[in-house]
């Protein structure tokens, strides 16, 4: 065998194993979704197909399935459209106006993202505590914009360090002002990297758990990760099967948008690493 086949074979069989890998835990939670018994691999269970897990998540009251999910999309696309906003014109400042404390700025931006959320969340109870916001939508938006934003700070630097100078230039003689040069010719050029940015951002604030869990303490304000979480039973037991059907319906969305949108986030990611 030569080493072009070995290598081609062992590639191949690398990216088998990863799609089975990172496939095989959706394949179960939507295997398990559909099951009436969570425990039909044990040996003297069968596997029965239905759709009660899915009518008991989408109708019953007492889960507030529908109420978590209002709530992670409202929080989640306004976190995302405020942190977009502000990242733009930093990013904006950063690369267009010319002063020593850019790079510094970057580079506390990045430090302040690198605190764990754990030792962060204390202060943050505390001080929402005190401005009567626990239990609402601000409680998370504001968190969710500081924890999103050096991320997307940094894809829009790179995206905006890539977009030549003499646009603003020519602008500038035609008669523009610097906002004027912002929103007619850097954001329609920078669009990709802009929606890609935003696309990202929904993701996280989507998929957050620990700030929604602290700061807020039922379903007027609760997200759907910790809503999922804390599912339980009449009795105490853990529904398994209603669990599986709410996850699968929660992580629809995110799949689309991936899916559709996934050169346009590749190309927003990778547009600022290659010059020219």
């Amino acid at each position: 065998m030569t080493e072009e086949k070995l290598k081609s074979l062992l590639i191949a069989f690398g990216s088998i194993f990863m799609i089975i890998f990172c496939l095989s835990p959706f394949v179960y939670m939507i295997v398990t979704s559909f099951a009436k018994q969570p425990d039909f691999l044990a040996a003297q269970t069968n596997f029965q197909f239905t759709f009660s897990n899915y009518y008991s998540v989408l109708t019953t009251k007492t889960l507030h399935f529908v109420e978590y999910l209002r709530n992670s999309l409202i929080v989640s696309a306004v976190s995302a459209l405020l942190c977009v906003v502000i990242a733009s014109l930093a990013a904006y400042a950063i690369t267009r106006l010319s002063f020593k404390a850019a790079a510094v700025i970057l580079l506390f931006t990045l430090a302040t993202s690198m605190f764990p959320q754990i030792s962060l969340v204390s202060y943050l109870f505390k001080f929402m505590t005190a401005l009567g916001w626990i239990n609402t939508y601000f409680a998370l938006i504001f968190p969710y914009i500081a924890w999103i934003l050096p991320l997307s700070l940094w894809i829009l630097v790179s995206y905006f360090s890539q977009i030549p100078k003499e646009l603003d230039k020519a602008a500038l003689v035609d008669g523009c002002s610097y906002w004027q040069i912002l929103y007619k010719v850097i954001f329609p050029v920078a669009s990709p990297g802009i929606f890609s940015t935003a696309l990202l951002a929904f993701i996280f604030a989507f998929n957050e758990f620990m700030f929604a869990l602290v700061l807020t303490t039922d379903y007027n304000a609760r997200t759907i990760p910790v809503g999922i979480a804390l599912f339980q039973g009449l009795h105490g037991e853990i529904p398994w099967g209603n669990i599986m059907a709410a996850s699968t319906i929660t992580t629809i969305p995110v799949v689309m948008l991936t899916i559709i949108f996934q050169r346009h986030i590749i190309q927003g990611l990778t547009r600022g690493a290659v010059k020219g």
